[in-house]
Order: C-alpha cells, then structure tokens, then sequence
C-alpha cells in the first residue's frame, strides 16, 4: 500500500504543476498567443515537470501519462504513476475558466492507492492523505455534474432515474472534485475516457468516502496496454445503489 510520503509527493507535485499552469497561462495571453499555443504549451511543459519530478522521486516505478511516449515495461512493475498533466485542456485554453485540473495518481497493481487533484485556477489540491471531509447531505434534489457540451448517456440515464437536476462543468477532475467538494452529488460518464483521465479523481474520492467504479458496479482498476476505460460513476453513497441499479438496467436493454 501506499506510503505516507506518496501521497505527500503527489499533492506537492501537482500542486507545482498547476502553479506552473497557471502562470504559463498568464504570460502566454499576455503576449497575445492563441488557444491553440496555450493549450499545446500548457500539455506539453505540465508534462515535462511532472515526469521529470517522478522520475526523480521514485526511479522505479512506472509512468503512463497522456502526454508521453508509452513505455511498456509499466506492466511488469507493481507501482505505477498514472498522470494527465493538463486535464481540460480546452477549459485551460479559455481565459478566465477555472474547471481544468493536474492529475497525479499511484496506481499498485491496478489499484489506485494514493494521489491528488489540482485545482489550479482556484488554488486547491486534494489529495488521498490527509482525505477530504465529505459535506453533509443537502437535502434538496439530486445534483448530476455533466459535459459542457452534450451529456454522456451515462448520465442522462441516471438523471432521469433519480429526478436529478443537471451542472455543467468542464474537465473530468473538475466534475468530480465538484461531488468531493459538495457542489455535486454525483458525476457519471460514458463513451470514453482513458485511465490518466479518471485514476486520480477515483483515488481521491474513494479516499473521502465516496463510492466509485465502472457503470455496471466493477471495480476501477489500472495499468493495463490498453489504457481505455470508458466510464465510471462517483457519487455520494447515498446514491449509488440507485445510479447504479439504473445503468445496470440500460446496459441489460
């Protein structure tokens, strides 16, 4: 299991990510750059630091990230760092948007153990060590954290069910640090995401006491050559046997 000291690095480096996003962001529109160099600047530089700063820390665990060369010999090691050094990279390159997030997360034999999401533009970590404080229940209608642009089928699905009303966010951290947060009760996704876009965000809600894992009710686990996990449900624990009794029920037809 993980050790104190991961869930310390992994908070810290995230952290001096997205200190290091924003303040590339800042200069970058400063100097008139366009969306498309902001974004691509902001991948690739988060990138670079957070490898070279894992690489370091711990030498011999494996790295998959979303913006670097997939190294293989990752499936032979039991400890393995799985990173989105920019996660909502179109929310980043939209000035003044605050829903994109820096993912870091230790994986240990596929099951994610500790890790941290920056919040960058409002100046948040959490992170699985010490675990966020889970609000008390509000009370009023269910509130589903979904796309900006279209809801996954996922989500509407349960929507429906359980009579909840909708909150558009951006990245995937965004929506789910919103439900550890307490803005939401429950994020659920559909038709595509790959590990870097979810290892994080389950590590820390699992850690504050909330439930995840894949649509049908499976557990999220990790490292695979193929790192396409598609969906994932997090919510609050009132909720779950209700979320996920209704996607079970439109996955059997």
């Amino acid at each position: 299991m993980a050790n104190p000291e991961d869930h310390a690095i992994a908070a810290r480096i995230a952290t001096q990510a997205g200190e290091l996003l924003v303040d590339l962001r800042e200069r970058l529109f400063a100097q008139g750059a366009d969306s498309w160099t902001v974004k691509d600047t902001g991948d690739l530089e988060a990138h670079r630091f957070i490898d070279r700063a894992l690489r370091d820390e711990f030498p011999n665990d494996g790295i998959l990230s979303e913006e670097g060369k997939d190294d293989l010999t990752r499936l032979d090691k039991e400890r393995v760092w799985i990173v989105d050094p920019l996660d909502g990279t179109r929310e980043f390159g939209e000035p003044g948007r605050s829903d994109w997030a820096v993912h870091i997360a230790l994986a240990e034999n596929g099951v994610p153990t500790a890790g941290a999401v920056a919040l960058p533009a409002v100046g948040t970590t959490l992170s699985t060590d010490p675990p966020p404080q889970l609000t008390p229940p509000h009370g009023g209608k269910p509130r589903m954290v979904v796309s900006r642009s279209r809801p996954p089928a996922a989500a509407m699905i349960v929507a429906e069910a359980i009579g909840a009303e909708l909150l558009a966010l951006g990245s995937a951290g965004a929506k789910a640090m919103a439900v550890v947060l307490g803005h939401a009760d429950i994020y659920a996704h559909s038709g595509g995401q790959y590990e870097w876009d979810n290892c994080a965000p389950a590590a820390v809600a699992l850690a504050a006491g909330l439930h995840a894992s894949r649509c049908d009710g499976s557990p999220l686990d990790y490292n695979y050559e193929d790192p396409w996990l598609p969906d994932l449900v997090i919510c609050r624990p009132e909720f779950a046997d209700d979320a996920l009794a209704a996607l079970r029920r439109a996955i059997e037809g």
